[in-house]
């Protein structure tokens, strides 16, 4: 197997707080949720899913062919995805964004109006860029080979965690939305914990950012 263990838990402690940190994906599937119901929302994940194929496909096949050819590429893409780590962590902190289960009521679309928003959120949030493009690189071992692979499989675990977490999220809106009116203070102990996460995988990639990428045959 190409990907060692550690890569293969790290991608996932950064796919936890990325998934935890409110987004575009996050605000929309809530949204329907509370307007429209779990299955709604779960439809509307469902081309969220799709989108992350999209962005996956798209990043491994362009960017392993980069990296054998420019490999100061893969040093100056750990230390973007490191600072936005760090910088997603202090905008987890400062707060300031719009309640998130406080939604207004939304019109009823249908399922495939529903499914390609959730596409169409997904292909225009720029976590979803930046996670392919700056952040997963960054557990890739060219010196392992098989990068493609690599890729694939650090993609699918991050698909994996973002598609448990929200479809939990989902199904436990309407919950999730009572217990924080009447215990506020959860959710500045949840932002609190997210900004840690973020921060620490974010320090340690940015310690661990200089060392060379070894191109592979």
């Amino acid at each position: 197997m190409p990907v060692e263990p550690g890569a293969l838990l790290g991608i996932a402690l950064v796919a936890l707080a990325m998934v935890l940190t409110p987004g575009p994906n996050m605000i929309y599937l809530v949204s329907r949720s509370l307007s429209q119901g779990s299955v709604a929302g779960l439809v509307s994940l469902g081309g969220t899913a799709v989108g992350f194929v999209v962005y996956m496909t798209m990043a491994n096949l362009g960017l392993a062919a980069v990296f054998v050819v420019v490999p100061w590429l893969y040093t100056g893409l750990k230390f973007a995805g490191a600072l936005y780590l760090l910088y997603l962590a202090y905008r987890a902190v400062a707060g300031g964004g719009a309640g998130l289960f406080e939604v207004r009521d939304l019109a009823r679309d249908s399922n495939v109006r529903l499914f390609s928003m959730g596409l169409a959120t997904n292909l225009l949030n720029p976590k979803a860029a930046i996670m392919y493009v700056a952040l997963i690189p960054q557990f890739i071992v060219p010196a392992h080979g098989a990068v493609v692979a690599q890729g694939f499989i650090l993609g699918g675990v991050q698909i994996a965690v973002s598609l448990v977490v929200n479809a939990l999220i989902i199904v436990g809106a309407g919950a999730i939305a009572v217990f924080l009116r009447r215990r506020p203070a959860w959710l500045t102990w949840q932002r609190r914990a997210t900004a840690a996460l973020l921060a620490c995988v974010g320090i340690a990639l940015l310690i661990e950012a200089p060392a060379p990428a070894t191109a592979t045959r």
